[in-house]
């Protein structure tokens, strides 16, 4: 399931940014706009609806209903809404309004101008938030122990990333493929009809996977020490969450990811369109970047089992934000103080734009590897000790709000700094500050989650230990099983095992 979400999801990610980057009255600069405007909205429209759902459906019927609108919208993207695009995009409407409005509202006028293609850049991001954190890791939660999970989570990512290099070449097969074609032929409709087939082809093998383990995996029993909580509406939940240290940390660390990656990640972007103007070298560079990813990923997977054997949870959790940070520093030094280095780069036939271009690009390569083979199991790995009702609307709030949080507060600021300094390269140094002091409150967030986490654990071990010596004790009437066991702890006669008090799970 995870190779065909993330080899989906790759596919995609690298279509949606050629689409809006090179698209005719674009730029890299409509991205800031994009993700907070429009990304961020349907984000928390999702989530309250998904929050709706889950106390409506069953977790299977839940499921399908997210994921076949997504499979069904990615389809018809490649058969109808693209070959179909001159005809729907308001182009002369929107001339008029830039000539009126001037340069500065390009960002904003360009999500008008190609409306279709920004709905498929949302699409494709809520594929990343919703499909691969709610859907796979909730569903890989319900059916993993954390002692599983330590094992088995950076394996899964082994076998994901695999995807990303499979992902990578095809995006590169089409990049060339639309380079052989004769003149007057529009290669990108070719490849995203090849493209979009593919999508469609992965989205119903994930259907089948999760339909038969439903239907033919035993599945392993929870400790039954998590009580039901009543169902809460849905501004209940948003409140009881708020009010969870454990759950604002974890958030934090979501949030934290997703601003610093975003500061490093359009800035590089601008400039590696300078650098490859034609939207083939620019998707062909993006289809070798994926490769690169999948390979380093793959080597920091096998690695990551090691981390989290040794080092534990803490140490993992701690690595994302520590590489992002000597890495950012790299990247925004060479952009920043290039000039000197003019005379050493040309030595290697490099210029200042081609080298920030490639320290972008590692940068880059070492936070994404570092995310799925450290910073995701770790995420997850933290759900598993909370008790359902919250591993269900926890990780919707945090990983389908707070991911698209994340990723607008880091536009939200750089789209500050376009309107008051005019550029993004005019307000580059003051995004290198920015990124050091949300990278030391991500530290700061990652050390208090460890010590709850930790303690959370040795909670459940304990009740797992009782529970194993209630049911060798045979209970013979409630009241004198009270007796003999902790205050505040209740014994369920009919399960002869132990259930929980009623004083809220501590957080």
């Amino acid at each position: 399931m995870f190779f065909c979400i993330l080899f989906n999801y790759t596919i995609l990610r690298d279509t949606k940014d050629v689409l809006v980057v090179t698209a005719k009255g674009s730029s890299a600069e409509i991205i800031p706009f994009l993700k907070t405007w429009v990304n961020l909205p349907m984000a928390v429209g999702f989530m309250l609806l998904y929050t709706k759902l889950a106390n409506v459906l069953s977790k299977q019927a839940l499921f399908y209903t997210v994921i076949v609108p997504f499979i069904a919208f990615f389809g018809a993207f490649g058969f109808v809404l693209y070959p179909l695009s001159n005809y729907i995009h308001p182009e002369a409407f929107a001339d008029k309004l830039l000539n009126v409005l001037g340069p500065r509202f390009l960002g904003p006028l360009a999500i008008m101008r190609i409306w279709t293609f920004c709905l498929f850049y949302v699409m494709a991001e809520l594929w990343g938030s919703v499909v691969i954190s709610v859907l796979f890791w909730g569903f890989a939660n319900q059916i993993t122990t954390i002692d599983e999970a330590k094992r088995f989570y950076p394996l899964f990512g082994l076998g994901a990333n695999v995807a990303l290099i499979f992902s990578g070449r095809t995006v590169k097969y089409f990049s060339n493929l639309r380079k052989n074609l004769g003149p007057g032929v529009d290669g990108w409709a070719i490849s995203l009809k090849g493209m979009m087939s593919i999508v469609v082809l992965m989205g119903f093998a994930i259907c089948l996977c999760y339909w038969w383990v439903n239907a033919y995996v035993p599945l392993p029993t929870r400790s039954k020490k998590k009580k039901e909580k009543p169902k809460m509406t849905t501004m209940e939940s948003l409140k009881f969450l708020v009010s969870s240290r454990y759950i604002r940390d974890l958030a934090t660390l979501v949030v934290a990811y997703g601003i610093s990656i975003n500061l490093v990640e359009v800035t590089w972007k601008s400039k590696l369109k300078a650098q490859f103007p034609s939207p083939n070298e620019y998707s062909a560079f993006m289809g070798d970047f994926s490769t690169a990813t999948g390979i380093a990923t793959f080597t920091m997977m096998l690695l990551s089992q090691f981390i989290f054997e040794k080092y534990g949870w803490g140490v993992a959790a701690k690595i994302t934000p520590t590489v992002l940070l000597l890495t950012g520093v790299g990247f925004f030094s060479l952009i920043l103080f290039g000039g000197p280095l003019v005379p050493t780069l040309a030595q290697f036939g490099m210029t200042p734009l081609l080298a920030a271009v490639y320290v972008g690009a590692l940068q880059n390569i070492f936070s994404k590897s570092a995310k799925y083979s450290l910073f995701d199991p770790c995420k997850e790995m933290a759900y598993i000790p909370l008790d359902e009702d919250t591993k269900v609307k926890g990780k919707a709030a945090i990983d389908v709000v707070c991911n698209p949080l994340g990723k607008s507060g880091g536009a939200l600021i750089q789209q500050f700094m376009i309107l008051t300094f005019g550029s993004l390269a005019n307000s580059t140094p003051y995004l290198g500050g920015i990124l050091l002091v949300i990278v030391l409150a991500w530290l700061a967030a990652a050390k208090s989650l460890d010590t709850q986490f930790t303690a959370l654990r040795r909670e459940e071990e304990l009740e797992k230990e009782m529970e194993r010596a209630a049911v060798k004790i045979p209970v013979v009437s409630q009241e004198a099983g009270n007796d003999s066991l902790p205050s505040g702890t209740a014994v369920d006669s009919t399960m002869g095992g132990l259930s929980e008090p009623s004083k809220p799970h501590k957080n």
